[in-house]
């Protein structure tokens, strides 16, 4: 352990796995802001809480079932000429829930559903709400924790860094969530986004890798072009008052 604290070759891993593992932890931050709009406030942060720890939980299990966690990349099906282990199913799947929740939160949207209503807090809204964030952070911890088996060989490196991201996703959790929550445009622009990675999963889970590169790119492109939109629209109001 000593021998770590005094590596640069392990402070470099431990620095790169952090970024990578907080940019990876977008999605989960995205996801949490906009299912947890549609409930009281209180209820809100609750559920925020619990997701996030609930994400740090997952993944320092999987860190500790490293060699079942390997396992689960082996195939275990093969649909014409192609292999699909465990990962890949969940992945798919994970994605399918992912595109299939942010259509129907967009519909809603669209459609103009009644904002009264979900002020009323229904019978057993809160505990579907964690349900689908457990559903949504088993997928993404996966995805991480995978990720960060490849990049670093030491278990202490990936542990500190899961913890580092987690932190710092606890922390940018709540503003994202009154943000989203208070600009509606942006949370269109967040359910769009959530499709987008819903795509990127299911495409991983059929070993057709979209970098994600490319993904957060135009998410910090649109979200740059929504600030913009959103610092015009508070000056009109300041000029109009």
């Amino acid at each position: 352990m000593i021998g770590l604290l005094t590596s640069p070759e392990a402070w470099a891993a431990l620095l790169t796995l952090t970024a990578l593992e907080i940019v990876l932890g977008i999605d989960n931050v995205i996801f949490l802001s906009v299912i947890v709009s549609r409930i009281p406030a209180q209820q809100a942060k609750r559920a925020r809480q619990i997701g996030l720890a609930l994400a740090l939980v997952f993944r320092l299990l999987l860190l500790s079932l490293l060699v079942w966690l390997i396992g689960l990349t082996q195939a275990v099906l093969t649909v014409k000429g192609l292999a699909f282990s465990w990962r890949d199913i969940i992945l798919i799947g994970g994605g399918l829930f992912l595109i299939g929740k942010a259509t129907h939160e967009i519909h809603g949207e669209v459609e103009g559903r009644s904002e009264a209503s979900d002020d009323t807090p229904k019978a057993g809204a809160f505990f579907w709400v964690i349900v689908q964030i457990i559903i949504i952070d088993l997928v993404f911890s996966l995805d991480s924790i995978i990720t960060a088996i490849g990049m670093a060989q030491d278990l202490a490196i990936m542990i500190a860094a899961v913890v580092i991201a987690c932190v710092i996703m606890y922390v940018s959790s709540g503003p994202v969530a009154r943000f989203v929550a208070e600009h509606p445009t942006t949370k269109m622009l967040a359910l769009a986004f959530l499709v987008l990675i819903g795509v990127a999963l299911v495409a991983d889970g059929f070993q057709f890798h979209i970098p994600r590169g490319y993904i957060y790119f135009a998410i910090a492109f649109s979200a740059l072009v929504e600030a913009f939109n959103v610092l015009a629209k508070r000056n009109r109001k300041k000029a109009v008052n």
